[in-house]
Order: structure tokens, then sequence, then C-alpha cells
């Protein structure tokens, strides 16, 4: 027999389940359908060795929307976090160690005018960022207006860019479309500065420092608040698995329903519109409203198909930039590591190995080339100092991002993994002397290793690039910036919708919304 559903949400992903939690507390009835055996998508903590366990892809929280935190009530379904303000330590091994907090140098050699011009310039991204996140909570704006009312999310985002006032508005336009490396040129000096500041426009992309739209990108990355502090990082006692397990408590307590272990095969439509789902046990689900947490790739091509959509809106979803180029590290170690010059406190904060902008942008060249960096550059955290119930009593986790390894390397991950595990090491080795011998266990996540895993087209975790032509009203492509798709009855909620990745849950809020307000 076919079940018969209001609602179903593909995918408990964050973004799914504050879809899922806030539609079901307008009412409606939910179903989650979620492929892996938990909710989270890639935002779960797992085991990777034995005893040890590590937040399976993303590792800070950053980006999490206040307004979803809130209406919620995250903490009461057991949100807690283990670290919040987190340090930034940028390491070289030519000089003693940077370390940032916020918009102060607290350790290491700066000069004073660097510290006056770092404070100048991190107040005034601070003030950009800001204007990007009140986007993240509205619907973006049309690019043609049928009516008055569709020009009102326009004029909002035109008023607070004037806002800014005219200085400062002309700054902004300014910068906006440029890449990281000149603003910081044209800003800084100390070239460790530089690169620690830079690493945050490249993070997650398929961008070097020289690239247009790694200004924007570092500012997305700032947007975020946690417990009302902006542009700050945290680490959730248990992992990233704490914030969507929060998320799958609210929503299941809202009387949504989420089922594991069921994967989506395909999307049912019948005259024209999308009516449920068929899994790939082969049972088949009736639906109302489907709505999608999967990328846009995954759930326009392949779930619904091509043959479904207007030509030129298939070609633009085919060539939506998608392709990862991020890896996870992931290791299990017999001790705590020293890095050098970082004293026993800053160890628990996050390390970032990317000594200054030409080192960077070197570590990116190969990318271009379908080859992975010989040297990469490397966000590293070792949560199991906050939290102790991720590793056996004395051991440790140690979770870094590791940047660059293009999602279609040339010569394959199979071949591929095992050198660039071992350059991954050898760049760890040189700031922390010794910590091979730590290692009990090691884990590398290859973007193919991440779409394989977690069903995300390209291994990118964003769903798309985070740039300027696949923003707001451009993500992830025209004519479906807005969560209703189409085809009718089919919606997107995931991280390829505006306003992007992280572990955010606007986007899930956002969808939740539209469907609500009858598309």
């Amino acid at each position: 027999m076919t079940e018969q559903w209001p609602v179903v949400v593909i995918g408990a992903g964050h973004n799914g389940l504050v879809c899922a939690a806030l539609l079901a507390r307008a009412g409606r009835r939910v179903l989650v359908l979620e492929a892996g055996s938990q909710p989270g998508g890639a935002a779960i903590t797992r085991e990777f060795a034995p005893g040890y366990r590590v937040s399976a892809v993303a590792h800070l929280l950053h980006l999490l929307d206040p307004t979803v935190e809130r209406e919620l009530a995250l903490a009461q379904h057991g949100l807690r976090l283990a670290a919040s303000g987190l340090r930034t330590v940028a390491l070289s091994a030519a000089a003693a160690p940077l370390v940032l907090d916020g918009a102060a140098v607290v350790r290491g050699e700066v000069c004073a005018a660097d510290r006056s011009a770092l404070a100048a310039l991190s107040a005034r991204l601070q003030k950009f960022a800001a204007l990007i996140a009140r986007q993240h909570g509205r619907v973006p704006p049309r690019l043609a207006w049928a009516s008055w009312k569709d020009a009102l999310p326009a004029l909002a985002l035109a008023l607070d860019i004037r806002r800014l006032g005219r200085r400062d508005m002309r700054e902004f336009l300014r910068i906006a479309t440029m890449n990281i490396h000149d603003v910081l040129e044209e800003s800084l000096v100390s070239r460790a500065l530089q690169g620690a500041l830079a690493f945050d426009g490249v993070l997650g992309t398929r961008l070097g420092p020289r690239s247009g739209n790694t200004l924007y990108a570092a500012l997305y990355r700032r947007s975020g608040s946690v417990a009302g502090r902006a542009g700050v990082l945290a680490l959730p006692q248990g992992g990233m698995g704490a914030v969507t397990q929060a998320l799958a408590a609210a929503a299941r307590s809202a009387g949504a329903e989420i089922r594991c272990n069921a994967a989506v095969r395909e999307l049912l439509v019948q005259e024209g519109r999308v009516t449920g789902v068929t899994l790939e046990s082969g049972a088949t689900i009736a639906a109302a409203i489907v709505v999608s947490n999967a990328d846009p790739k995954t759930t326009l091509l392949r779930l619904l198909g091509a043959r479904h959509l207007e030509t030129g809106f298939a070609q633009r979803v085919h060539h939506l930039r998608s392709t990862g180029t991020a890896a996870k590290l992931h290791l299990a170690l017999a001790a705590l590591p020293a890095f050098t010059g970082v004293a026993d406190q800053d160890l628990g904060q996050r390390l970032v190995i990317a000594p200054d902008l030409d080192y960077i942008e070197r570590a990116f060249n190969p990318a271009k080339y379908r080859e992975f960096s010989a040297e990469p550059v490397l966000e590293i955290t070792l949560p199991s100092v906050h939290d102790v119930t991720l590793a056996p009593a004395g051991r440790h986790v140690l979770s870094a991002i590791v940047q660059y390894a293009p999602y279609d390397l040339a010569t394959g991950w199979d071949a591929g993994r095992e050198p660039f595990l071992r350059a991954t090491l050898q760049v760890l080795e040189r700031h922390a002397p010794g910590i091979s011998g730590l290692v009990e266990h090691a884990e590398l996540l290859t973007p193919a290793d991440i779409e394989q895993q977690f069903r995300i087209s390209g291994g990118h975790w964003h769903h798309g690039e985070l740039a300027l032509d696949q923003f707001m009203m451009l993500r992830p492509v025209p004519g479906a910036a807005h969560y209703a798709m189409p085809v009718p009855g089919l919606y997107l909620c995931g991280a390829g919708c505006h306003p992007g990745g992280g572990v955010m849950g606007s986007a899930g809020r956002n969808a939740a919304q539209v469907i609500l307000k009858g598309g």
C-alpha cells in the first residue's frame, strides 16, 4: 500500500530538520526520509576508530541562525557548547605563531601600524558581514517583478546598503567583488596576518586568494553569530552531531516523523506535478508537497530527471559549480601533540596553517589542473581538549579541513589518497614535530568520499560555490532561487539555496515560510 503524507522532506540534514520542525509546528503532518542510519546528514558526530568520535565534515559552529536556535529552543533539546569564542592561532615554520582574538593580536610579533589597521579593517568587514547576515532570513529578491510586492525584498536590500552610510556604502560596493589578496595587501604588512585572514576567504571553496569573490566568501564566514556574539567560532559539546540531534528532537517534539535508512530513489511525477517519492526499497509514498534537502543537482537531475525540466533550466543546473576541493582529516592520537611555539592554553583553539598569501596561492595552483596540493593549507582543531567524551582517557582527536583536494583528481582518488595523506602529515609534522608517532588511526575523507558517504554531488559541502553569481536571487540558479521549483509540488531547502552552506538552518526556515505562505 502507498503511504500518504501532506509533506515529505528528503534528507535529515540540518536544513531539512529545521524545515520539518517549523512545518510541523504550523500543523502540517511531516515525514522526513533520511538515507543514513541517523539524522544529521554531513553534520553528525561518529566514531572513526574504537573510542574516538569526531564531527564528520563541518567541525566548528559559527553560522547557526539565532532565530532558528530561539524558535526551536535548541538549548532545551540538549544543545550545549564545549567552547566558544575560539581564537585563531596562525602557524608558521619561519616565525612564532600569531594568536588572534577577533580584531586583536594577543600574542606574536606584529607592528603597531598593523595592529591599528587590523582593528579598522575588522570593524569594517564585520559591518559588511552584518549586512549580509540581515539577508540570511529573507527570501531573496526576484529578478523580474510582477507586482509592487515583488519589489519589496529588493528595496529592503537597497535600503540596507544605503544605511551603511555614504563612505561605507562606497567601500562595500568597491570591495564586494574583489579578491581578498588585494584587500589585504592594501591594508596590512604582516605576511602571517595576511595569510591567516585570507584563509577565511578560500576555506571550503575552489578558489585561491587572488580569485574573485574571495572577499565575499570571507564576509559570509563572518556573518554568523554564536550566543549573541558576531563572527565567533564555537565547539558544540558532543561534536556537530549535537546540533542536529537537538534539531531532530525539536522536529519530533513538534510532531514530525523521522525515518532513517530510507533512501529516496526517485520523485513521482503525474500530470506535470511532483506527487511523492519512491524509495530504494521500492516502496512509494504519496505527498502533496515534497521538500528536498539534497543538493540541487541530486534533486533536479537525478531524483526528478531533466526530462521534467525546461531545457535551458536543466542546463543551468548542470553547469552549477559544485565540485569540492576540501578534504577532511581525522587523527586518533595517543597523546596531546605539541605544536612549535603554541602555548598549552592555545592547543584547544583554531590552528591555521596558511603562513602567507603566496603559500595559499601556491597550494591552490595544482587544483586548477586537477592535482592535489603537495603543501596544503589546513584548519585544525583538537576538540577533545574541551570535550573529553570524544576520545579515551589521556588520548585525543585531531580534526582538520585540508585544501586543496580536487574532487576530479586526474589520477583518481584510489591512487591519490595515500600520497595526499602523506603530504598532509608531512605539513603537520613540520609544525608539530613527533605527531606522526602519536597517530593510532588516520581517516582522510576526500570530496569523492564525501559525495559517496553523504550523497552530495561533487562532494561540495556548500552544495555549490559561494560566489556572487551563485548568491541570493542567483542561488542555486535563476528560476530556482525562491525555494519553489519550476515543477509544482517540489521545493528545495538545502545549502544549495539562499543563503548557502554552513550549519545555519536559514535555508530550511526560509523554505518553510514560503511553503506556509502557499509557495
